[in-house]
């Protein structure tokens, strides 16, 4: 199983200004010529955030698990980019089945399907699966006139819409899924996708409130044993408790404990909070790796990454 991130921001797309990419050709020139020598080589050492980006897309993760069908999360902005992979994979004459599975239709996780290319071309199957019973409305409704030039029914692909039920389990795309319920405006859903002894879970769009024992033991039933879980840290513990408490966001504290208790491989930072620079989510990234050391006591080390634009993972 491998897990490839196109878009990875939260609530909206961002992009690098010009200070922030001045900022990062400055550092690498002075740590070029500090190190002296190999100039490639003191790039390399460079910390992330100053010989690479994070990216500004929202949110779209792709499941692979070796067979034919595409496997999706959400169709944030990042959705695009995956449309011209595909094709630059396939090409546009090679028709294709891509399977959506959709968090909640808040726009930062619907606004790449306008821009996705294999819904134009006939022959491609789309079956975009969600608990939402407002799903094929939210994606109808971004196309209508005037809020984008092309309607919905334009589309030359056959586009299916799959209602899911909670808590229940299916088999699709080769592989078992199982929604969960998330606490969010207007409800959003994770997803535990199983293969082959492999796990990935996707959680993103979810605020948890670990005084409340029950809940805390619902999430970690389905992290449990996870190779990875893809999670939203979009805030501060403080901003999670306090200024946007009820926002329906998590923090990158509450990710560590939870992902701890459910003896979870690998925790994915994600969504990422869109006013955080590159520098700034390297900084948490090392404080929550900090906490995950110091809070682990006796069990199992946790892997801790940021995940990025581009990133892709092996399970």
């Amino acid at each position: 199983m491998r897990i490839r991130f196109w878009g990875t921001r939260g609530s909206i797309p961002t992009s690098m200004n010009a200070d922030h990419l001045r900022e990062k050709i400055d550092a690498a020139v002075k740590a070029v010529i500090t190190a002296g020598g190999d100039p490639e080589a003191a790039i390399d050492g460079l910390p992330f955030h100053m010989r690479g980006t994070y990216g500004g897309e929202s949110s779209c993760v792709q499941i692979e698990t070796g067979g034919d069908e595409y496997v999706v999360c959400d169709m944030g902005s990042g959705a695009r980019r995956l449309a011209l992979h595909a094709l630059g994979k396939h090409g546009p004459g090679a028709p294709q089945v891509y399977n959506v599975f959709q968090s909640h239709v808040h726009w930062d996780h619907i606004m790449g399907f306008p821009f996705f290319v294999p819904a134009f071309i006939p022959g491609n199957v789309i079956r975009i699966h969600g608990c939402h019973d407002v799903l094929e409305m939210a994606y109808r409704r971004q196309q209508d006139n005037p809020s984008f030039p092309v309607p919905f029914d334009f589309l030359g692909a056959t586009i299916e819409f799959v209602q899911l039920e909670p808590e229940q389990t299916y088999e699709i795309a080769g592989m078992t899924v199982t929604p969960f319920r998330q606490l969010h405006a207007g409800d959003s859903y994770g997803y535990r996708f199983e293969k082959d002894g492999k796990v990935a879970v996707y959680s993103t769009d979810s605020e948890h409130k670990l005084e409340d024992q029950e809940e805390t033991d619902y999430f970690v039933r389905y992290f449990r044993d996870a190779d990875a879980v893809v999670f939203d840290t979009m805030y501060s513990l403080a901003d999670a408790t306090s200024l946007k408490e009820d926002w329906g966001h998590s923090s990158n504290m509450v990710a560590v404990e939870l992902c701890q208790m459910a003896q979870v491989k690998t925790l994915c930072m994600f969504h990422h909070e869109p006013v955080y620079s590159d520098a700034q989510i390297d900084q948490v990234l090392a404080e929550t790796r900090r906490f995950e050391e110091i809070s682990r006591g006796d069990g199992v080390p946790l892997t801790v990454i940021a995940s990025y634009d581009g990133l892709e993972i092996d399970l």
